[in-house]
């Protein structure tokens, strides 16, 4: 088994794991020679929500080069907290202001250590003086069997009912939170007319929060099979709901670190899937996707 790449775009890599850290301090992180997948299922969280990403290797990596028998894929579960404290220090090392060296390379690479397994970085740079300078951080790892993998299965859900860009989820993030202490539950309603709402109502406080003339975009974009299955039937007008626990949407809104694209799917009364675009939506390197599952609660 052997893994080794060197971070191209390590600013990309840290933001998506400041997103993934939020919220949960474990993950899973399957390698594979095209693709690096970041799993969020292993541990209960509040409101049960989970993450399920594809990151495209050459978006994040160069000299990527990866080895097993299991088909060429290293699947491992390790803290997404030590990650991001590993992936800080190479990024803020990037810069001449943070540190007395400049970063020339990381490599990142599978290594034993005492007899554990960890995620090596290798951080090569120069002084200012010009002397070079080399900096190792070690990430403990669990090397996951292949049984384990195959039993990883991501939700099944059904046909979301609407497709909608979110507008930017760093403006969104400020109105939910101040929402949070409201409510422990948020209803999210949207339209295939533009109109998106988020509500919240208690006995003491009803709050209603209302967007037009946000994009619809159709299933195919937003990953779903069949691009144009119903569309003709359904009333442009009709909103779409799920309840969803306020804490874990905003934990959600954490990754406006790095999204440029958010695109919300809602299936009434039962879950609201997310997918957050790293880069341009027509030519992104990967995409996060959380599925936040919906309350049965009356509202």
């Amino acid at each position: 088994m052997r893994f080794r790449a060197s971070i191209e775009n390590v600013n990309t890599f840290f933001r998506i794991i400041q997103a993934i850290e939020k919220l949960q301090k474990k993950c899973i992180i399957k390698f594979s020679e095209d693709v690096m997948c970041i799993i969020c299922n292993s541990e209960a969280n509040e409101g049960g929500i989970q993450v399920w990403s594809q990151i495209k290797v050459d978006s994040l990596f160069t000299s990527y080069r990866i080895q097993s028998n299991a088909a060429n894929v290293i699947t491992m579960a390790l803290s997404s907290e030590a990650l991001l404290a590993t992936l800080r220090s190479a990024s803020s090392s990037s810069s001449a202001s943070a540190s007395s060296y400049e970063t020339e390379e990381i490599v990142m690479k599978l290594a034993k250590k005492n007899d554990q397994a960890v995620l090596s970085f290798e951080i090569s740079g120069m002084t200012r003086q010009g002397r070079k300078v080399r900096v190792a951080h070690d990430v403990k790892i669990d090397v996951m069997k292949p049984a384990d993998v195959a039993n990883l299965k991501e939700p099944m859900c059904p046909e979301p009912d609407v497709h909608i860009i979110l507008p930017p989820l760093q403006k969104l993030r400020p109105i939910v939170e101040r929402l949070r202490p409201m409510s422990d539950f948020l209803a999210v309603r949207a339209n295939n007319s533009g109109r998106l709402q988020l509500s919240i109502r208690t006995d003491s406080v009803t709050v209603d929060t209302e967007w037009k003339n946000c994009k619809n975009t159709s299933r195919a974009a937003a990953g779903s099979q069949d691009p144009d299955a119903d569309a003709e039937q359904r009333d442009p007008e009709a909103l779409f709901s799920v309840l969803v626990s306020t804490r874990s949407f905003f934990k959600f809104l954490n990754s406006h670190v790095v999204s440029t694209t958010t695109i919300a799917c809602i299936c009434q009364n039962h879950c609201m899937i997310l997918y957050v675009y790293v880069g341009d939506l027509a030519d992104a390197g990967g995409v996060l996707t959380f599925y936040i599952p919906g309350q049965l609660i009356d509202e």
